[in-house]
């Protein structure tokens, strides 16, 4: 082995057979490294896939639809006005369901229940904890409903509310995703009127 002028070591002495190795095994680095990669995120990948709204399923106004065990309906997509204490572009939004449940194991079906709104943009929004409406004794949110104890046939009314943009009210519908339907989800169409 022999030093150069700067002090490294440099090898003069490997076989041009060597030489040939060395070079196979770091082109083979440079294939098997990113394969090792994707190898091992593969499954988070999927499961990332898995547990986002991708696919919607459309639902007619006024028609329901089967989701979760249970048959879900638009009841009512209203704005709430005369709420005090508002920024002046936000406008409070009511979504109101009934959900006639088919299989009383809620707690099963309806893991991560969540109602939310979408526009034509794209843009979502969950239910907001800024503004709170008087609501019926009967009427429950969608994670309240799931530990309700209610059986097979039993209608449930459940109602979320949220705070959205006034230029978003024109477009917006309202979605319901579960964990376990995932990566489906419902988008109801917006009422007629």
């Amino acid at each position: 082995m022999s030093m150069t002028a700067h002090g490294s070591a440099v090898e003069t002495d490997a076989t041009p057979d060597e030489r040939r190795w060395r070079r196979r095994c770091l082109w083979a680095l440079l294939l098997l490294v990113p394969l090792a990669l994707a190898e091992q995120s593969y499954e988070s990948v999927v499961t990332l896939l898995n547990n986002s709204d991708r696919l919607a399923r459309d639902v007619a106004w006024g028609q329901a639809a089967e989701f979760g065990g249970s048959e879900w309906r638009l009841a009512n997509l209203r704005a709430a006005s005369g709420v005090p204490g508002l920024p002046p572009n936000a406008v409070p939004v009511l979504a109101d369901f009934t959900v006639r449940v088919g299989d009383a194991d809620l707690q099963g079906h309806w893991k991560v229940c969540m109602v939310m709104l979408i526009d034509a943009a794209g843009r979502r929004w969950l239910p907001s904890g800024a503004v709170s409406l008087k609501q019926p004794d009967d009427v429950q949110r969608c994670n309240s409903a799931m530990f309700s104890g209610a059986k097979n046939g039993d209608t449930l009314k459940i109602s979320e509310t949220f705070l959205v943009p006034k230029d978003a009210t024109a477009t917006i519908r309202p979605a319901v995703s579960l964990a376990g339907e995932r990566p489906r989800y419902l988008r109801f169409q917006r009422p007629q009127g």
